[in-house]
């Protein structure tokens, strides 16, 4: 019992990475719900910079844990660089949102909502991954990590289209660079979940 008290308390980062995993997918759904309705984008770009807010928190959380403890689960890099990776696909969440407001975009289309959907799917594959992580079902988290790299090819060819279609049918060369700094964003957003999809299969190829 006296030795208890000088052991180093175990600080539970799977939990942390669960909560930012599940704070990510509920700013995609926000993000869908946005593109799917412009008339309510102030409303869901508001909730999505609360979430994004509640992701920096998050982070700072993580950090000042990994400081306090030498005792960690997983390789320290590695717990810094997924709380991170998963933070920088939050903030892309965060300015394609605040991008559409501050360009007062009121148009709905459809491979807008389509990235969004995808980035959707991927966060929820991400969510997967990480409680998989958490039970140390390792070889789940390989088979959630194709999916995601599936779900970014996929986001790839959304992109492209969206581009052609912009500048094939968009005749207003404002609404052209309003429209194509959204995609390109959501795009990242998109790229940035297969960084995290790498981190994961690093982390099972040192631990499984």
């Amino acid at each position: 019992m006296v030795l208890r008290k000088f052991l180093p308390k175990q600080i539970d980062f799977f939990s942390m990475f669960e909560k930012a995993s599940l704070n990510l997918n509920k700013s995609a759904i926000l993000l869908v719900e946005m593109m799917e309705d412009l008339s309510i984008a102030e409303i869901k770009a508001k909730e999505i910079y609360e979430a994004e807010q509640e992701g920096d928190m998050l982070t700072h959380e993580v950090m000042r844990a990994l400081n306090k403890t030498f005792l960690t689960p997983v390789d320290r890099e590695d717990i810094h660089a997924l709380v991170n990776c998963l933070d920088d696909v939050l903030d892309l969440i965060w300015a394609s949102a605040d991008r559409t407001v501050l360009f007062k975009l009121d148009t709905v289309k459809q491979q807008a909502v389509d990235l969004s959907k995808t980035l959707l799917e991927t966060t929820e594959f991400i969510t997967k991954a990480i409680a998989a992580l958490k039970g140390k079902k390792y070889s789940y988290i390989q088979e959630f990590c194709i999916e995601i790299n599936r779900l970014e090819n996929r986001g790839d060819r959304i992109f492209r289209e969206a581009l052609v279609d912009l500048f094939d049918k968009v005749k207003d060369p404002i609404t052209v660079i309003k429209w194509k700094e959204v995609y390109e964003h959501l795009e990242e957003a998109n790229d940035t979940c297969e960084d995290v999809a790498d981190i994961l299969e690093g982390i099972v190829l040192k631990h499984a």
